[in-house]
């Protein structure tokens, strides 16, 4: 007699040749059935999206995935939808897309309208059984195209371009880690690829434990896999890298708009206490004028480390404590980790055992890990009631002691013994019962929704603020989040600016690193390096770990204290602009950080390089990530630069110099760029602004720049409370105009605009209309060195002309 299972275990298996297609073009839906039972389903989810999914067995599991607001992709109408057989294949046509399928094994090429070949299927969709499991290893492999670039995968810290590496996704409890340590804390299945330079994407829709080779095992092939679930991906077209990123972020979903302080300075440690040391923190940003918005509590705040309690010792009257800080402008913000203390006199606990939330072992006992508190229980945050519950119980700290923000850390989940829960370990999954080998990489993502959902329900009338260490792909609803960690090192400088970058790329924008590093202690260059850097990122939070010395900005001296106000104090300038950048990922899914190939992927010199990155439509940063330099090169992309510090102006395409003592990060503005400033302040909100700064470059030719604007708090956008501003530069030899053009009905604070001209000849005088009537242009200081022609206009102005040199 023949053992098949001990035979599967030996064997890869492949579709064989189609005996049935079934197709609803109605519904955009083509099924293929092969002779061995397998089954290919093909869904046009629009015109550049299509979705693959495989069945061994002919057999569908039931539609869901957390990666989707609904549990499935929304949908669109393709605006052209046409489906033939043919002899050896059949083909599907879009707006953007053809698709052909063979008849002989599912072969499958992707091509778009013009013939040009995107991917093609080597060996294509294959498995074998995992006998220890029962599962099916799920398997697919494509052909390298000549010249492809890969890019994505979230926050692995290796370089930019991912060919010739393989990674892992099984988010894990990374303590210091390296270049290269793979897996980390974060699970986003998603790459781009860039050949011939037009991009697509592959979201491989599977929480299982899942690999990626980039052509690293054989150079002509790159392939993914997953031990369990479906092969389910969904191909992205471009043709350009920001588009892919866009369709796949805004198929996974947006957060909503952030409170505009959460954009703000952070400051965190392990840990702050008891309550006088946490308040005197508060008090030296003051005392020193650093601009900070948030202050940050670590486990130790807690009675001994049971959640949703506060120390009587080291904080014997929290709402005090916390009413205190907020009228001097700090919002607090408390970590929250899924770790229950098994404590029969510990309230949260009571409930959780009471209600049978927590999860447990496949044969019946409940699941148990020694975290912070010791011996825990963990809540199965992939059961609505427990969602619900778990929400419920942020009362205490948003609504009663009036924290404004929550940290979830540990949740990959990470326990002590083992690392993470064992693979046995029982599963809700939204009525879609599984194990922990399916559940894990999605752990974080849903005790970040459970918890958002509960920051949400206290804070309203305000916003929400919650962080993530975990996530999954679609995590970006419900959180932002840092990279976990790091290392007081000039390579983890370097590491930081790759991974925040991977990450917006992979629709996560709203992140960034613990600035100093969390292990060890840096000098006082590398904090301000580090700094400068975390100034551009949009999660700006100086973190680390007490047990390595103190890492607030006055730590290393006052020349170092110096150089992090500055720094600071540029981003609450930046705070307008930055905050325009994350409407824009909010409403269009465009990352706010954008490696140098997404701003010219035409131009082959910006594929291999990863220091320099965008910062919305019209910044160009590149930090400097080595110790005792004075500058760096760059590689500026194709178009003209301003220096932002000089106003020098650079030809790009090629690479350039950029002068960089500690007091500058090499940071360039695109020619024709209206880039908005607001006053220095020492938190969101300290007063109101009276007048809006409007630093304007010119250009030969004609560009458009954005400015959104909500009050940044509260929902009142949602109603159309809301403004955003169009600004047109079309300049010439010897003038330039300045359109603007407003949609909306928010009226904002500031009825005034101050208009700082760049790049206009030094010796010229000059004359301006606003509306059509006369309005002086006289030159100011800006900064310590340089004079700039400035005029002052109505907020609501239309036109605004200025001419020289006639």
């Amino acid at each position: 007699m023949i053992n098949d299972l001990a035979e599967k275990a030996k064997h890869e298996f492949f579709p064989d040749r189609v005996v049935r297609c079934d197709a609803n073009e109605a519904a955009a839906d083509f099924t293929f059935t092969c002779q061995n039972g397998v089954a290919l389903r093909v869904q046009v989810v629009n015109d550049k999206v299509l979705r693959f999914r495989y069945a061994t067995d002919g057999q569908f599991a039931p539609d869901f995935s957390y990666a989707f607001p609904e549990g499935v992709p929304a949908r669109r109408q393709p605006s052209l939808l046409e489906f033939v057989e043919k002899a050896d294949h059949y083909r599907l046509t879009t707006g953007r897309l053809i698709c052909t399928i063979g008849k002989d094994n599912l072969h499958v090429r992707l091509l778009n309208r013009s013939g040009a070949v995107l991917c093609e299927y080597e060996k294509g969709f294959h498995w074998e059984y995992d006998w220890d499991s029962g599962n099916d290893i799920v398997k697919m492999s494509q052909q390298v195209q000549p010249g492809v670039h890969y890019f994505g995968l979230g926050d692995k810290p290796a370089n930019m371009n991912l060919r010739g590496q393989r990674f892992c996704n099984w988010g894990s409890d990374t303590y210091g880690y390296v270049k290269g340590s793979d897996p980390l804390y974060k699970n986003i299945p998603f790459f781009l690829a860039l050949h011939q330079k037009l991009a697509y994407g592959i979201f491989f829709d599977n929480s299982f434990k899942s690999y990626f080779d980039f052509a690293a095992e054989r150079a002509d092939v790159t392939s993914f896999w997953s031990h369990g679930g479906e092969m389910n991906f969904y191909f992205i077209y471009g043709p350009s890298l920001t588009e892919v990123s866009q369709e796949y972020t805004l198929l996974t979903g947006t957060p909503e708009l952030p409170p505009l302080w959460a954009l703000g300075y952070h400051q965190c440690k392990w840990s702050y206490y008891p309550d006088s040391l946490f308040k005197g923190i508060g008090a030296e940003f003051r005392k020193r004028r650093i601009p900070c918005d948030a202050l940050y509590l670590d486990i130790d705040y807690m009675d001994g480390y049971r959640c949703f309690t506060w120390s009587p010792e080291h904080f014997p009257e929290p709402q005090k404590m916390v009413r205190e800080l907020a009228d001097d402008g700090f919002k607090t913000v408390v970590i929250i980790d899924p770790g229950i203390k098994i404590d029969s006199q510990y309230d949260v606990y009571q409930q959780g055992l009471a209600n049978d939330y927590f999860c447990r072992r496949a044969d019946g006992p409940l699941m148990k890990g020694s975290v912070w508190p010791g011996l825990c229980n963990f809540p199965d945050y992939t059961r609505p009631a427990v969602r619900e519950w778990w929400a419920g119980l942020f009362k205490g700290l948003i609504e009663d002691v009036g924290v404004r923000g929550v940290w979830n850390d540990m949740n990959e989940p990470a326990v002590f013994e083992k690392g993470t829960f064992p693979d046995d370990v029982r599963f809700d999954y939204d009525g879609n019962s599984a194990s922990h080998k399916k559940a894990h990489n999605v752990y974080g993502m849903q005790m970040a929704r459970a918890t958002n959902e509960g920051v949400k329900r206290f804070a309203y009338p305000n916003r929400p603020f919650t962080i993530t260490r975990s996530t999954y792909a679609g995590g970006q609803r419900y959180s932002s989040g840092w990279t976990g960690d790091n290392v007081a090192s000039w390579e983890h400088l370097w590491l930081a600016n790759i991974q925040c970058q991977r990450l917006s790329i992979s629709g996560f924008s709203f992140v960034g690193s613990d600035i100093g590093g969390f292990i060890n202690t840096p000098d006082g260059e590398l904090y301000a390096r580090w700094v400068a850097l975390g100034a551009f990122h949009p999660f700006f939070r100086t973190h680390s770990s007490g047990d390595h010395g103190d890492q607030e900005p006055w730590s290393f001296g006052e020349e170092y204290a110096d150089l992090a106000r500055h720094f600071i104090e540029l981003r609450y300038k930046l705070l307008p602009y930055i905050y325009t950048a994350f409407w824009q990922y909010v409403r269009q899914g465009t990352p706010m950080l954008r490696p140098l190939a997404y701003l010219d992927q035409n131009d082959p010199e910006t594929y291999q390089r990863m220091a320099e990155f965008g910062v919305g439509d019209h910044l160009l940063v590149c930090p400097i990530t080595q110790a005792g330099v004075d500058g760096r090169w760059l590689y500026l992309p194709r178009g003209e630069w301003y220096y932002y510090w000089t106003d020098e102006l650079r030809e790009g395409g090629a690479e350039v110099w950029a002068a960089a003592p500690l007091n500058r990060i090499p940071l360039y503005v695109k020619a024709g760029a209206v880039l908005p400033h607001y006053p220095v302040m020492q938190y969101v909100g300290e007063q109101q602004v009276q007048e809006l700064m409007l630093h304007v470059y010119h250009k030969e030719g004609r560009e458009t720049s954005t400015l959104y604007d909500d009050g940044g708090e509260g929902y009142g956008y949602e109603n159309g409370q809301a403004t955003v501003r169009h600004f047109t530069v079309q300049g010439g030899v010897s003038g330039l105009h300045l359109i603007q053009k407003t949609e909306g009905d928010f009226q904002p604070s500031w009825t005034t605009c101050r208009v700082i001209l760049h790049g206009l000849p030094a010796d010229s005088s000059f004359t301006a209309t606003v509306d059509g009537a006369a309005v002086e242009v006289k030159p100011q200081a800006v900064g310590k060195s340089r004079e700039l022609p400035q005029l002052v206009v109505p907020a609501g102005f239309q036109e605004l002309a200025v001419s020289w040199g006639q």
